[in-house]
């Protein structure tokens, strides 16, 4: 599509405009796939967590609703500190931040790989959790800052690491966590350290940037080129994208933490073959997440988001009631689809709060892992009341509430 102008739900709504060769040029692809890798790592260590739980199940005798405020320490911690740490480096950008919030992922692995006890395992989460907090604003401004325009893009490519690496981890725990238990978590502590290097050379490219005056006058220029919508239209925009967001995130929480007891419960796989299928669906979501920046540049937000969220209705349907392949099938389906949204959904929010970027990141970062943790535990519970199917063919309505995206405000954007 050429110009600047796309008809979503019959009005005509100003999308961001395609990058011109010379914004092509100015993105910085060293500093994006360099945050996109310590993305994968960051994710990585988060994700043994979820693929610790049939280990910490057997091994402490829990419950699924014990499981469930596992995931809920450590994405609560991210969300409440997530947007925090984005207001604070709005006004006074932390470069090093970055590298200090790998830190406390290290701290949390090295007290998870020891925890003998419930609290212990719950404060360990909480840490993991709070090395998110600190990493996601400050890595998607610098994200946004390197792109040259081309912000959907950048930022699918800095999503997609934390989505690979989300998905690599139920794979490292089938062949080595489940294998060698718990006290292996202490090998990835050389992980957390090779990703605060590199990030620690990020931040000195960061640093740079705001000696030279360059992050103060991008600020400067998206606030000069802002929408003029009223602050109701923001407002209303902001609530709408959060509704997307828990449609999204709680029903992926019924995959991300429960799919590998549903395989095993409702097809009897032992728990390295249902991880390995947990691992195909992650994998779904990391090409998803690509696809949706990508379009999203091209064709505008909103036809992202109307697909990404209605697109998987028919398909978490159709999940509780087939067989074990088509179920597969149909999960890498959902993850594919769903995963599309993100990059749209934060892009459009920075867009409604132009040079607010630190802002935007933590709020939606942070309400999709509270979403997403709040999800797990109340799924959890109901699991436990009820049954694993029960979960899913409940959740199977979520995407329902995709219908929301109709009243999205429409941007317009100078070219």
């Amino acid at each position: 599509m050429s110009g600047n102008q796309a008809t979503i739900g019959g009005e005509a709504a100003a999308t961001t405009p395609n990058p011109a060769p010379a914004a092509a040029g100015g993105t910085t692809f060293a500093v994006i796939l360099s945050l996109s890798f310590c993305h994968m790592l960051n994710d990585m260590m988060q994700s043994l967590v979820p693929a610790l739980y049939p280990i910490l199940k057997a091994s402490h005798g829990l419950d699924f609703g014990q499981i469930g405020l596992i995931t809920l320490a450590f994405q609560v911690t991210a969300s409440m500190f997530q947007p925090v740490v984005g207001m604070v480096t709005d006004k006074r950008p932390q470069p090093f931040s970055l590298a200090a919030g790998m830190g406390s992922t290290l701290v949390g692995l090295l007290l998870m790989s020891r925890a003998d006890t419930y609290p212990m395992i719950l404060c360990a989460a909480a840490l993991i959790g709070l090395g998110s907090a600190v990493f996601h604003p400050e890595a998607s401004r610098v994200a946004r800052m390197a792109a040259g325009g081309r912000y959907g893009l950048a930022q699918s490519l800095f999503q997609v690491g934390g989505n690979f690496g989300t998905a690599s981890g139920p794979l490292l725990a089938a062949f080595i966590v489940v294998p060698a238990g718990q006290r292996s978590i202490v090998y990835f502590s050389a992980v957390a350290l090779l990703g605060m290097s590199v990030l620690f050379q990020v931040g000195r490219w960061y640093s740079a940037r705001l000696a030279e005056g360059t992050v103060a006058k991008a600020k400067a220029r998206a606030v000069a080129g802002a929408h003029a919508l009223p602050r109701s239209a923001v407002t209303r925009g902001i609530v709408v994208l959060v509704v997307l967001l828990f449609s999204k995130n709680v029903y992926s929480a019924s995959l991300g933490s429960y799919y590998t007891f549903y395989l095993m419960q409702t097809f009897d796989l032992p728990v390295q073959t249902a991880q390995l299928l947990l691992f195909l669906y992650l994998g779904s979501v990391v090409l998803g997440t690509l696809a949706g920046g990508m379009v999203g540049d091209r064709v505008g937000r909103i036809p992202v988001m109307w697909f990404s969220i209605l697109g998987a209705l028919p398909f978490t349907l159709a999940l509780p009631h087939l067989g074990l392949w088509a179920t597969v099938a149909c999960s890498v389906l959902i993850g594919f689809i769903m995963a599309s949204a993100f990059s749209a959904i934060l892009v459009y929010a920075q867009e409604l709060l132009p040079g607010r970027v630190g802002l935007v990141a933590g709020l939606f970062f942070g309400v999709s892992f509270g979403l997403g943790g709040l999800g797990a535990a109340a799924l959890g519970q109901l699991a436990d009341w009820t049954s694993i199917t029960t979960v899913y063919r409940i959740a199977a309505f979520l995407p329902v509430l995709g219908l929301a995206t109709a009243f999205l405000p429409r941007i317009a954007r100078a070219a």
